[in-house]
């Protein structure tokens, strides 16, 4: 079922991390003289073996391998092969085991964020569109919902192109089938030929997650190319888990590319967000002038650290594939749990069913609650609603403490 999602023992973990290690290059016991970087400063940073014997994660962090490039499209710098490798079947589970794509049909690299990744997405295609279909720059659109990360709102403005965005039903937050309409009948008023469509799988706000056939469906419609991305930096390691038959995965054809964040659901350190992509697409986003890396650099962020992806591995294959379903399936009956406490308060909220974020009407919360509970606010100004996450750390008795107060 699993092609490269193992469970590991937190031996076997170690060793393979430790084994990858001493395949990248040793500044400290070979000759190494042309590589701008070396391992952390020893001054600062404890080097004793006795306390980095069994710490792989920080072993990785003071050896600080880079991982600049794009290593599942082949060359990468010699220098750190070992841990490249690691990176290279990270991106292997999510892109096929956990994504449902096949073997070998798919590129990516672990990036600064979802935010890097949904852009690396839109230049992508930017630059898809221009170089295969000879569009001028204005007439390509991103195409988003109103709920969609700000990231798209970041990409239009470096990328110079302008971000459509459709409305949503407000208590269902399902796209607008109407409204979406009108926009890309006025969007090819404006000369607008080709789409760049991000559609969500969980948003930051809701957890709502977008028809992708609705999008599909209207661009057809109005004959419009189109490229579309799923923002999952939220979902990504989430939503998979409780839709077994989600349309966000790579058997639907009309999906080309995915972010996910493993800094969110899997827990693990900041910078570590995920982008994959449909083999014959990173090449549109290659700078030839970094002709001094071996392979070339196809990424946004170039030079980033291996211990990132080290991290991820290390938590995906401690869980295994059978540990994380229970972890989501735990979350998802606490926050059933949840739903059906505000249900007895009669309170306004909204919970897509695969989801563990809840949202409330900002009428039912007060400020002092809010900000006791750490409640996040749809906007800071003028608050209409306020989020619940699940996670982890979110336990029935923190739950119970913040009830007790909303019934006050």
């Amino acid at each position: 079922m699993y092609q490269f999602w193992k469970k590991k023992t937190g031996k076997e973990i170690k060793d393979i991390v430790f084994n990858a290690l001493e395949e990248n290059v040793n500044y400290e016991k070979q000759n190494i003289l042309g590589i701008p970087a070396s391992y952390l400063d020893d001054k600062i940073f404890n080097q004793d073996n006795s306390f980095l014997q069994d710490a792989p994660f920080i072993s990785t962090l003071i050896q600080n391998p880079n991982h600049i490039g794009c290593h599942t499209l082949g060359k990468s710098e010699p220098f750190f092969k070992g841990t490249h490798d690691i990176e290279r079947e990270l991106i292997n589970i999510c892109a096929v085991d956990i994504l449902k794509g096949k073997k070998g049909e798919q590129d990516g690299y672990l990036a600064s964020g979802g935010t890097e990744a949904n852009i690396q997405a839109i230049w992508i295609y930017r630059n898809y569109f221009m170089q295969e279909m000879n569009a001028r720059q204005d007439e390509i659109c991103v195409l988003c919902s109103e709920d969609s990360h700000y990231s798209m709102d970041k990409a239009g403005n470096l990328l110079t192109l302008s971000v459509k965005k459709v409305p949503l039903i407000d208590d269902s937050r399902k796209l607008s089938e109407t409204e979406l309409d009108v926009i890309l009948a006025q969007a090819q008023a404006e000369g607008k030929k080709y789409c760049i469509v991000v559609a969500n799988m969980m948003t930051t706000m809701f957890g709502s997650v977008d028809c992708v056939d609705t999008y599909v469906n209207a661009l057809k419609k109005h004959n419009l190319s189109y490229k579309i991305h799923v923002d999952g930096a939220f979902g990504g390691f989430y939503y998979p888990f409780t839709d077994q038959d989600s349309r966000l995965t790579f058997e639907n054809k009309e999906i080309n590319s995915f972010t996910l964040d493993a800094h969110k659901m899997a827990q693990a350190p900041y910078g570590t967000g995920i982008f994959i992509i449909r083999k014959g697409f990173m090449s549109f986003a290659n700078t030839k002038e970094a002709s001094y890396v071996e392979g070339e650099d196809f990424t946004l962020i170039g030079s980033r650290s291996g211990a990132n992806a080290i991290a991820v591995w290390m938590i995906l294959m401690k869980n295994g594939p059978f540990g994380w379903q229970e972890k989501i399936f735990i979350l998802q009956k606490r926050t059933e749990w949840m739903c059906e406490q505000l249900k007895e308060l009669n309170f306004d909220f909204y919970r897509h069913e695969k989801s563990n974020i809840i949202t409330i009407r900002s009428q039912f919360v007060t400020e002092g609650i809010a900000h006791k509970f750490g409640l996040v606010p749809d906007n800071h100004k003028q608050p209409n609603w306020y989020k619940i996450v699940i996670m982890d750390h979110v336990t029935i008795e923190k739950l119970l403490l913040l009830l007790e107060d909303l019934r006050k």
